[in-house]
């Protein structure tokens, strides 16, 4: 598995203990290191694993503000916690990461990619089509500048 994949793997699961045990402040960076040493023993740099918890977690309530606008017919409570914390993750490196460090389009794939591994059978398809709305609305956005 590709390094940056796996950072994004364990940064999910990380993200989804944390979320599925009560969002303790105090909790996620022992969880995060946790996580790191059981799933990334060979992970050459868990620095990308922290940015991307860090990421979230500084943007944390406008992510989520997006995806209750992208996606209305789903509370943020009603979705799923693999698929808010996937969506968490896409939109961090969607809005927020460096875009020449991650492209758009590789931050979508990617977050369909662990969807597809953590979520069920429709998370996929759920996710590309949040990420995919606001892609076109940022892509939209920049065009009329």
């Amino acid at each position: 598995m590709a390094s940056r994949h796996l950072s994004r793997s364990i940064a999910m699961q990380s993200l989804y203990e944390w979320d599925f045990n009560g969002k303790k402040p105090d909790s996620l960076d022992i969880i995060v290191d946790r996580n790191i040493k059981e799933y990334g023993p060979g992970l050459e740099d868990s620095g990308f694993v922290k940015q991307i918890i860090k990421g979230v977690m500084d943007h944390l309530p406008q992510i989520d503000k997006i995806i209750e606008k992208s996606a209305p017919e789903w509370p943020i409570e009603q979705i799923t916690s693999v698929d808010r914390n996937v969506l968490r993750i896409g939109l961090y490196e969607l809005i927020h990461a460096n875009k020449e460090e991650v492209p758009p389009k590789v931050a979508i794939n990617e977050a369909i990619e662990l969807a597809k591994s953590f979520g069920g059978e429709s998370s996929g398809k759920f996710i590309n089509g949040v990420l995919g709305t606001v892609y076109k609305e940022i892509d939209k956005s920049t065009n009329n500048e």
